[in-house]
């Protein structure tokens, strides 16, 4: 059996940094639902225990399985949770990939540990979007089998076409599984079109007639604001302003940013204490370009959770998760849904995001540790059957997933909440068949 590798792909952003870098942000909750593990011990809940320990029982552990792991925090390697699994590391960026600082990337591998513990794991510290395309090639090189990439990027197309997306296509079109999150924007996501309907005096209108999008969350501010390539030479801008309820005042303005061939444009910003609005202005004239905005950091006032998949959630061929709360049986809120600007359903399936709780404050929640369960489960898959291709491994999770939300595809949560014992008992049936 050739080795296999799934990479997971963890990535925070931070407001204050300046640089490509920013693009990057964990796919977990925004302020009000943090996205953190600072203890690595990463424990598995009875239930999600139970249901891994009959499979591992079974002799279905990840064996001949490698997995990777891409993040801008690094990882401690010693940690007694990974250290035994730690194979090979490498660093694509800035910073050394050993940091016992932050221990997001430590826990989204703990959680593959626990889900597939006899896996091999490859680790990767990036700090750019040309740093995680150069992970991810890297380890495709290295004859990888599952990419698992729980990381959003802001301001890029919603229809696969940005170069994150693409990236993960390529990477599936070469024999690799690309998992990817949903993102967690359906309460801070909004877009719109620049028409004669909801624009007056350069200014758009989001949620009836309003043209004013307050904020709520901390004093360190990003938002993105995208438009389509087919406008790329129009300007549109977003404004932060601050007020008292009486009086306003501008505070900052959104300036283009270069890391990447997309038209958008972003503001980062650190604030004091106060309430906030944001406001988006373009040309003259309506045009009839779709415009998107998105907050990291912050919810909004005037939503659209429709449309809210992020790169490279967008991509084709990969399979997207949304995050999905076991514990009362529902989807979370804050769960980024389809369908793709280019009208595919968006979300495949969803997954467990509190099952492996980490003996931390804020708890580890959100796409990011969703993300991990489903790459853990590929792993399983493959280990019970090598032979299966990226569609037959994809079509397997889908096929074998309980149907949650509304009856049937939805673009909520996809297939459904994915099954590990079903999806493995499948990929086994087809080798004994």
């Amino acid at each position: 059996m050739r080795d296999r590798t799934v990479l997971l792909l963890a990535v925070i952003a931070i407001a204050s940094l300046t640089g490509s870098i920013a693009t990057l942000a964990v796919a977990g909750p925004t302020d009000s639902r943090p996205d953190r593990a600072d203890d690595a011990s990463v424990s598995v809940s009875d239930g999600a225990a139970g249901r891994f320990a009959r499979l591992h029982a079974a002799g279905v552990t990840g064996s001949n399985v490698t997995v990777g792991i891409v993040d801008p925090t690094g990882f401690d390697t010693e940690s007694k949770t990974i250290a035994g699994q730690v194979v090979k590391t490498r660093s694509f960026g800035i910073g050394s990939v050993h940091n016992t600082h932050e221990a997001h990337g430590t826990a989204t591998a703990a959680v593959v540990s626990r889900t597939a513990p006899d896996a091999d794991l490859y680790l990767a510290r990036v700090d750019s979007i040309d740093s995680y395309q150069q992970a991810v090639d890297w380890l495709v090189r290295e004859d990888i089998d599952v990419i698992v990439a729980p990381v959003s990027f802001y301001g890029q197309p919603g229809d696969g076409t940005g170069p994150v997306a693409r990236n993960a296509t390529q990477a599936t079109e070469r024999g690799s599984v690309f998992i990817a999150p949903a993102g967690n924007l359906a309460q801070s996501h909004w877009s719109g079109q620049y028409t004669t309907d909801t624009v007056q005096n350069r200014t758009v209108a989001f949620t009836n007639g309003s043209r004013q999008n307050y904020i709520r969350g901390g004093t360190e501010i990003t938002v993105w604001l995208s438009w389509e390539r087919a406008y790329a030479d129009e300007q549109y801008t977003v404004e932060l302003h601050w007020t008292n309820g009486t009086d306003s005042r501008l505070v900052a303005r959104s300036q283009p940013y270069r890391g990447d061939d997309v038209p958008n444009e972003r503001i980062v910003a650190d604030v004091k204490p106060g309430d906030y609005y944001l406001v988006i202005r373009g040309p003259a004239s309506p045009t009839g370009a779709r415009l998107r905005l998105v907050s990291p950091t912050h919810d909004l006032q005037h939503t659209a959770a429709r449309n809210s998949i992020v790169a490279p959630g967008t991509a084709r061929k990969v399979i997207t998760v949304g995050a999905y709360n076991s514990r009362v049986d529902q989807l979370e809120p804050f769960s980024s849904r389809g369908p793709t600007a280019d009208n595919r359903v968006g979300v495949d399936i969803v997954a467990p995001d509190r099952q492996f709780a980490a003996a931390a404050p804020d708890g580890f929640v959100g796409s990011s540790a969703a993300v991990p369960y489903v790459g853990g489960t590929a792993a399983l898959l493959l280990d019970a059957n090598e032979s299966l291709s990226p569609h037959e491994t994809e079509h397997l999770l889908e096929q074998t997933a309980r149907d949650v939300g509304r009856p049937g595809l939805d673009n909520a949560t996809g297939h459904g909440a994915v099954e590990p014992v079903r999806a493995a008992r499948a990929a086994q049936n087809r080798t004994d068949g």
